[in-house]
């Protein structure tokens, strides 16, 4: 299981979830351009000492990130607020990779077309979005879930 952040605008956002990835053994994928330094302050802060253990893949550009996806074999499952499948419903395998789009954008329609699916956190009518870190912790413990793969 990997979770891939497209282009990254917060760099505390990044700092959560990459500490969020090392305390849960997994590897973070994060497609560049980010709308920050990587090594900024707010990054190191938000990951605290946790962030120097995550397993990070840096991708130059989606072309480089999508490709190495097909090497592996794995699929794109893509969290966003058009998906068409509601969490709950989603059936997770072991090799998945969660894609979460930037904080401002979202992802394009390109990579709306590539995701192998296309799922959304149910919220209370009237809202919109949640933060992209809660996001991805929500997701990844769905999968992790149902895919025996929490750390012992």
């Amino acid at each position: 299981m990997n979770i891939a952040l497209f282009q990254p605008d917060i760099a505390g956002n990044v700092g959560t979830i990459l500490r969020l990835s090392a305390c849960l053994g997994i590897t973070c994928d994060i497609i560049e351009p980010c709308g920050f330094a990587f090594g900024e302050r707010g990054l190191k802060r938000a990951g605290m000492d946790y962030a120097a253990s995550a397993k990070i893949n840096r991708h130059l550009d989606w072309a480089h990130f999508e490709a190495q996806a097909s090497a592996n074999n794995q699929r794109i499952i893509l969290m966003t607020i058009k998906g068409s499948k509601p969490i709950h419903e989603a059936k997770f395998e072991s090799n998945d990779i969660i894609l979460m789009g930037s904080e401002s954008a979202g992802v394009p329609q390109y990579v709306h077309d590539r995701a192998d699916a296309r799922i959304h956190i149910p919220m209370q009518a009237g809202f919109r979005s949640l933060n992209v870190a809660v996001s991805a912790g929500m997701a990844l413990g769905e999968a992790l879930r149902q895919t025996g793969q929490y750390p012992n």
